[in-house]
């Protein structure tokens, strides 16, 4: 299976190399920057530190800027499971987009055709298990919102990217806003630790703080209709559905 690309190489990762079968991850992130040029600019500036293994323009052509068996940075401070600072068992790939500090907008046609076939491609290459296919909010959910709730996880999965649950939408509304107890919240974050979402408060947080980021990574590539942090039956029950698959 051959994959186009554009080489575009950055200066930003580690010189040493990994072997494949470090590779354990695919993380998605989008660029969060106005323009194109300027996030290009940004993943091969040694000066910002910052890169991917891949990034994805707005026309659909992949960018190959961090051979596979080299570190990118693109995970920073983050955690998943057993796993600490990413970088060292994930493939990066960036997607052109401005993100939430620049006007949001839907990843387009191309971008995420390119994105089926390049994901499948690692997946295969690497033997990826698909509870492994995560986005930067999954893995550090106190820092980051990408690649966001218009980031199309439902359809990747029906294309065996990722995993989604498998609740009926009539079921999921009929739940939403509904309350639940304590006892059932308690549930649910178990539940979210039990899919891989670390149970690690981060020094520079609190408990509370912290959960509510949790909450609205979950939010953003599960329940991506309502984002707002609070946990109604809705949650708990794609949480119960979800910890079968991931488990």
């Amino acid at each position: 299976m051959a994959l186009k690309t554009t080489l575009n190489y950055s200066p930003n990762f580690n010189r040493n190399k990994r072997t494949p079968k470090n590779i354990k991850f695919v993380i998605f992130h989008y660029t969060g920057m106005k323009k194109e040029s300027a996030a290009i600019n940004r993943l091969t500036n040694i000066q910002s530190q910052v890169s991917s293994h891949y990034l994805i323009k707005n026309n659909g052509e992949v960018v190959k800027l961090v051979p596979d068996l080299y570190i990118a940075w693109h995970a920073g401070r983050s955690s998943w499971k057993n796993y600490k600072l990413l970088n060292q068992n994930s493939i990066g790939i960036e997607i052109t987009n401005p993100g939430h500090k620049f006007g949001y907008k839907k990843f387009s046609t191309k971008q995420i055709t390119a994105l089926l076939r390049l994901s499948k491609f690692l997946i295969i290459k690497y033997k990826i298990s698909h509870k492994n296919i995560l986005g930067h909010s999954d893995i550090a959910p106190e820092r980051k919102k990408d690649p966001g709730e218009k980031f199309p996880w439902k359809y990747l999965s029906e294309n065996k990217i990722g995993l989604w649950h498998t609740l009926k939408k009539q079921d999921l509304i009929k739940n939403r806003n509904f309350k639940i107890n304590n006892i059932e919240k308690k549930l649910f974050f178990s539940n979210l630790f039990k899919i891989g979402y670390s149970a690690r408060i981060p020094k520079d947080s609190n408990k509370d703080r912290y959960l509510r980021y949790v909450t609205k990574a979950f939010q953003r590539r599960y329940r991506q209709e309502l984002i707002n942090s609070k946990i109604d039956r809705e949650c708990l029950l794609i949480s119960k559905n979800l910890v079968k698959k991931y488990n």
